[in-house]
């Protein structure tokens, strides 16, 4: 068997949402794609007025192309760039089944039915050529019973590979192996699956439901119980179960309603079946309200009402005990107020646990079902611990899995809580604690899982690839402040990681920036700006600039925006080359600095742009300076110049913010030189080496610009005429309009009577004037409170 794969191109059979998603995010990442589904069995109404008949070929692929038109217009999307969709070539299953004969892997997404999926397979099987891949993304059905009755080369190749949905956004990538599939097919799906899809790759074993919604839908069904023992409100129950604890937003009944009532109701049922020897089996019957939302059709999202309710703008929750919709109430426990000194959702557990009211009792009772739960799991369903807990990472956004969990309360706090709600855990367990171990430990900057066959502590496989800033930012660390931390990632390159709250950018981070180009200047080769929080930065801290603003201290806060824009220019014109990695929000001075790096290394979620103008202000820390400077470096000989200036105008005038890394080209804050990277696992171990290869190809300190060209009144001229007509037409407020006329003046370079080079200094300058004088702005001001205190933008 050769162990060089190369995937140019892949089958999807089913367009269904499932079918479409998984089509995208192989185009995302470059890969060719066909996708295929049933022939229609009747005209629509539009086809039999166009008079066409089932024998043609647009009707022929109506599904396919239904489905996947659906899928590009959805939101969130599916795709990093709408036009990467032209990588996806649609068909359907009769007439360009033979067309799989050129692809390197068949994945199969039809209906949950065994029958149909061998059919599927069997007429694979007459097409495909020896070698190629087929996998099938089920989520409940067993692998083994799939491949039965195919041939021996099919089986070979054939596995399970169960993405989850959406395809683009979960990093979930459940590998379940066949009865004869080949070690070779395993380490290959998990070495693509993380570094081409950028997935957590897990294999499990071919267990009911898997590994995710086996731990998932057990957490889920057992929250359905505990809600009508404990008599807590959808509210409290979501409030409890959402970002305090480190979980989406949409906690658990609202998840519910996204993925769909009927979705998780036909996995309990499964696995009710299919589960006899499990011991909570009884968990996965649903309770009685659950039915009769099945039978009212309240299935969430798709038909309207769920858990929630819209009705106009406002959203009703339904009631358990009446069965009625009434309107939300806020949900509060004294215990979640202790937590909110605490940063980190996994420091908080341990006091959690010990609240004295209902919220504490529910952690305690809540945590020991899922701790007995997922150690009687293995070794049914994974042998190896550290699985579980990437499983309910990567798939249901967890930040943190059941057995971290259980180290940060304590292993003996753990049982001590199992036994209260007189349950049993696995007896690996106090072997666990007789070898003197934890779940896990860090040792030289890598990750250690107990290992239950040998009882003893083993590196977690396939580190190597990235850098885990958690786990050396105590044995790397260079220098720190209580928002800076410089660590030394080897090779000479050094890492500065934000770690103020939200990791906005305020004094204490331009220090870290300017302490750590000073030392890699003195002995080392270069540095990048990474971090792995949830956003690499909203941008700067606009409290400090309120604050000044408000007691009219223009002097510093002059200052102080000096100090930023200096400190941007300093990433661009240091003797280092300095590397930026940033991840999803990326916003206003997160942004500048990206734009003033030598490189940036992006991961391919990051929401990147200049949103200044939502906050009553322009970009201020060389964000306009940068936009007026790559607008001048596209302009051409006798091309309209001003045409060029303005696409760079309005990306910071509507504040416009990329859906995708990729998106970000378009808007001119990626550029050629800039590069993406799918796994944000990879993002600083990818930055590092982008750092080392400039520094050893001989790095030279850039010269300043003093050639940047600016159109002055003709520019300025254009704008003003085109913010004039905005407000009039009632587009803008006055107040919109005197932001747009400043961010106008600094792009065209002031009111010069006629096309001049300036320097990059001139434009700075320019650039903080204007910044201040938006400072002394009342309306401004009320922009700014607006968004510290409701955390959205004040149209005024």
């Amino acid at each position: 068997m050769n162990n060089k794969r190369i995937i140019k191109k892949v089958a999807v059979i089913g367009s269904g949402i499932m079918g479409s998603g998984i089509a995208c995010h192989f185009a995302n990442v470059g890969v060719e794609v066909l996708l295929l589904d049933i022939l229609p069995r009747e005209l629509t109404e539009a086809e039999q007025k166009k008079g066409l008949t089932l024998e043609h070929k647009a009707v022929r692929n109506r599904i396919a192309n239904d489905h996947l038109a659906n899928a590009l217009k959805s939101k969130p999307s599916p795709i990093y760039h709408q036009k990467f969709a032209s990588r996806i070539t649609t068909g359907n299953t009769t007439d360009d089944m033979a067309k799989i004969n050129s692809v390197d892997w068949i994945i199969e997404v039809v209906v949950e039915r065994l029958d149909i999926k061998q059919q599927v397979f069997a007429q694979i099987e007459q097409f495909r050529k020896p070698g190629t891949l087929v996998t099938s993304n089920t989520s409940g059905i067993p692998i083994h019973f799939m491949s039965d009755g195919r041939s021996e080369d099919f089986q070979q190749h054939f596995c399970g590979t169960h993405f989850f949905n959406p395809a683009r956004y979960l990093k979930l990538f459940e590998i379940i192996p066949g009865p004869k599939t080949s070690p070779e097919v395993l380490d290959f799906l998990t070495h693509y699956g993380e570094k081409y899809l950028g997935k957590t790759s897990v294999v499990a074993k071919d267990t009911p439901a898997f590994i995710g919604n086996r731990i998932g839908v057990y957490g889920i069904q057992a929250l359905f119980h505990l809600v009508k023992e404990m008599g807590l409100t959808v509210e409290e129950v979501d409030k409890l179960t959402g970002p305090v604890i480190g979980r989406p937003k949409s906690a658990t009944f609202r998840t519910v309603d996204v993925v769909g009532l009927d979705t998780l109701v036909h996995v309990a049922n499964g696995l009710y079946e299919n589960v006899p020897q499990d011991e909570m089996r009884e968990l996965f019957k649903l309770p009685d309200y659950i039915g009769q939302m099945t039978e009212n059709k309240w299935l969430g999202s798709k038909t309207g009402s769920g858990f929630y309710k819209k009705e106009g703008k406002e959203i009703l929750t339904l009631d358990l005990d009446t069965m009625q919709y009434r309107p939300g109430k806020k949900a509060s426990f004294a215990t979640l107020e202790l937590t909110k000194t605490i940063d980190k959702p996994i420091d908080r557990f341990k006091v959690l646990i010990t609240g004295k009211d209902k919220a504490g009792e529910f952690y305690r009772r809540n945590l020991a079902g899922m701790f007995a739960y997922v150690s009687n799991r293995i070794p049914e369903i994974s042998d190896e611990l550290y699985k579980i807990d990437d499983a309910m990472k990567a798939g249901f956004g967890w930040e943190n899995g059941p057995f971290e969990i259980w180290d940060a309360v304590g292993v003996a706090k753990g049982i001590e809580l199992i036994k209260s709600e007189n349950l049993s855990y696995a007896s690996w367990i106090d072997d666990m604690i007789a070898s003197g171990n934890n779940f896990y430990s860090v040792k030289d900057g890598a990750t250690y899982f107990y290992d239950i066959a040998s009882k003893s502590a083993v590196k977690k496989p396939g580190q190597d690839a990235f850098v885990i800033l958690d786990n050396i930012r105590e044995s790397k660390k260079i220098w720190s402040n209580s928002d800076a931390v410089i660590q030394h990632l080897g090779d000479g390159i050094l890492n500065l990681e934000f770690r103020s709250k939200m990791n906005t950018i305020g004094g204490g981070v331009l220090q870290g920036i300017n302490k750590a180009i000073d030392l890699a200047e003195k002995e080392y080769n270069g540095l990048v700006i990474g971090n792995q929080g949830a956003n690499f930065s909203v941008g700067a801290n606009i409290g400090m600039i309120f604050m000044m603003a408000v007691e009219q201290e223009y002097d510093e806060l002059n200052m102080a925006i000096k100090l930023f824009q200096d400190t941007m220019m300093r990433c661009r014109y240091s003797a280092v080359p300095v590397v930026v990695a940033p991840h999803g929000m990326t916003l206003g001075g997160g942004c500048e600095m990206s734009l003033h790096a030598d490189k940036i290394v992006a991961a391919a979620e990051t929401y990147i742009g200049l949103v200044e103008f939502g906050v009553g202000v322009i970009p201020g820390g060389g964000g306009s300076k940068e936009m007026a400077l790559r607008a001048a470096d596209q302009f051409h000989k006798n091309d309209v110049e001003l045409n060029v200036l303005q696409e760079y105008f309005l990306t910071v005038a509507m504040a416009k913010v990329s859906t995708s890394a990729h998106e970000a080209y378009d808007l001119g804050i990626l550029q050629q030189k800039d590069v993406i990277v799918v796994n944000r696992d990879r993002q600083i171990a990818e930055a590092k080496k982008h750092a080392l290869i400039m520094a050893e190809a001989g790095y030279t300190q850039p010269v300043r610009r003093k050639d940047v060209k600016v159109l002055g009144k003709q520019a300025l001229g254009m704008f003003l005429v085109g913010t004039d007509s905005m407000e009039a037409g009632k587009f803008i407020s006055d107040h919109d309009k005197k932001i747009a006329n400043k961010l106008a003046y600094v792009m065209a370079g002031g009111d010069l009577s006629e096309p001049t080079l300036v320097t990059e200094q001139y434009l700075l300058d320019i650039e903080r004037e204007a910044f201040l004088s938006l400072c002394t702005e009342r309306k401004t001001l009320e922009r700014i409170q607006f968004m510290l205190t409701k955390g959205k933008p004040l149209r005024n």
